[in-house]
């Protein structure tokens, strides 16, 4: 086992999406669960600082995926390949895996939240996938929409929630973005609508009107 010790460093972003959290009333200390391992909205707390919850995230920094994993540490709780290669389930395992070794210590991210550690933290016990199942990105996607439908009319922004959006939302998916389909316009979708454009050289706005509605089904796949 390698001796790096993974400490992530603090993104630039960081700072963004804890305001952002902060912004949506989102209760940012983690109350300690009743049973072991922490809850899948802890998780979700967790990636979006980490990643804005993208499990296909490589920004070139060393650290990859929805939970930043650096390679050593992913190889350390058995993880083959590159995180952000390997499929939601395969990272939330690992993610849980490494929390029953280390509990919350790996993550500045849970320093800055104020997660809790329960029971299961630094257990030694590994999970089964069965066990880790529940934390959320490993669940079915929602089916994404095949067919190219019309432009509904309107020029969505943050703060925004439409029926549309979902359609959106759910689009995103078949280029790894994992959305539910809330069709509530904020920060994963900003960044989803922010990726299209660069992608296809649409002025990056953040809005989404009919250039990046359109490039959502026939232009350029975000990186």
């Amino acid at each position: 086992m390698s001796k790096h010790r993974w400490r992530p460093s603090v993104r630039a972003a960081t700072g963004l999406v804890l305001a952002a959290l902060l912004a949506l009333g989102v209760q940012l200390v983690a109350a300690a669960p009743a049973g072991a391992d922490p809850s899948a909205a802890t998780w979700l707390k967790l990636r979006m600082c980490e990643s804005s919850n993208r499990y296909t995230v490589n920004t070139g920094n060393g650290y990859y995926g929805a939970y930043q994993f650096d390679l050593p540490t992913w190889r350390s709780v058995g993880g083959q390949g590159r995180p952000d290669l390997a499929s939601p389930v395969e990272q939330d395992y690992r993610a849980l895996y490494l929390y029953r070794m280390r509990g919350w210590q790996p993550w500045e991210c849970a320093g800055m939240l104020g997660l809790r550690e329960d029971k299961d933290a630094r257990s030694k016990r590994v999970p089964t996938y069965a066990e880790s199942a529940y934390i959320g990105g490993g669940h079915a996607p929602a089916p994404v929409p095949v067919a190219a439908p019309a432009w509904p009319g309107a020029v969505y922004s943050y703060g925004d929630c439409a029926e549309a959006l979902k359609t959106f939302q759910l689009r995103m998916n078949a280029f790894g973005y994992g959305f539910t389909g809330t069709g509530c316009y904020y920060d994963k979708t900003r960044q989803a609508v922010l990726d299209l454009q660069r992608a296809n050289g649409i002025n990056d706005s953040g809005r989404l009107g009919p250039k990046t509605w359109k490039a959502a089904w026939s232009g350029t796949r975000p990186r």
